[in-house]
């Protein structure tokens, strides 16, 4: 058996640390990395970087490598490789999943500001406040640049590449952050409006948190459009436990996702 996991997430590291542990003997675990963060963290078994060349790349690797299952664990906002694997997936006759993590939920005393776009979140900006802590990360921020009058703090993992902003100040870092770290960053920046975008998870959000506290609107960027009829799951856990149940004859029946053997 071979599973393909598409992936760059913190789920995606956590599900091949979960299926090294679990995989039955001769199962063949591959991790793809689109490649676009210097210095990834690299997670266990056989990693490739690099894109397919669209949906009939893919399908075709995944007939020439002979894989068994697909599992899409990419951002939520790498929306085109969802669509190119739910086509791909069609095409070579590869059982999909897909790895979402769930969205943030607003709740009380917060002052978001939906936004369908970046450029939809550039344009409320300038209502909202005049020093911005953006972190949509380093691709995109084109839609920020026409923004003379405003100052940003952009924190990303690697350094942006122009168009940006021309008042624009760079913190490179890499999250989990905290509530004290970013409490403390809103602070000493006096930061009074935030762009996000609506990743989800619990590496990057307390940042809601320290705005909530602050009291400062934060413009949240939605999620694009996702293939429609594919299987859901939110977490490594559920993922593993879709694959027992799709290849228990191959020796996953004594499997159990929730507590690794060796």
């Amino acid at each position: 058996m071979h599973v393909l996991v598409l992936g760059g997430t913190t789920e995606a590291r956590r599900l091949a640390e979960l299926l090294v542990e679990v995989f039955p003997a001769g199962a063949r675990l591959t991790s793809s990395l689109a490649g676009r963060v210097a210095g990834p963290r690299l997670p266990p078994g056989e990693v490739r970087i690099g894109g397919f060349g669209g949906a009939d790349g893919l399908a075709a690797w995944l007939r020439t490598h002979r894989v068994d299952a697909l599992i899409d664990a990419t951002h939520p906002f790498a929306g085109t490789i969802s669509f190119n694997a739910a086509a791909a997936a069609a095409g070579a006759h590869v059982p999909l999943l897909a790895l979402r993590r769930p969205g943030w939920v607003p709740g009380d005393g917060d002052d978001w500001h939906p936004a369908g776009s970046l450029a939809d979140a550039a344009a409320a900006l300038p209502a909202l406040g005049r020093r911005v802590f953006l972190t949509t990360g380093r691709m995109g921020l084109a839609a920020f640049a026409g923004l003379d009058e405003l100052w940003f703090l952009m924190r990303s993992v690697d350094a942006p590449e122009a168009p940006y902003p021309a008042r624009m100040e760079v913190l490179l870092d890499r999250g989990p952050f905290t509530l004290d770290g970013e409490r403390e960053l809103i602070r000493r920046h006096r930061i009074d409006v935030v762009v996000t975008k609506d990743s989800g998870g619990a590496a990057t959000a307390p940042k809601l948190a320290a705005a909530r506290e602050a009291r400062i609107p934060v413009v949240v960027v939605r999620r694009p459009p996702v293939p429609r009829g594919i299987p859901v799951v939110d977490g490594p856990e559920g993922a593993v436990a879709w694959l027992r149940e799709h290849f228990s004859h191959q020796g996953w029946a004594t499997a159990d996702p929730a507590q690794p053997s060796g």
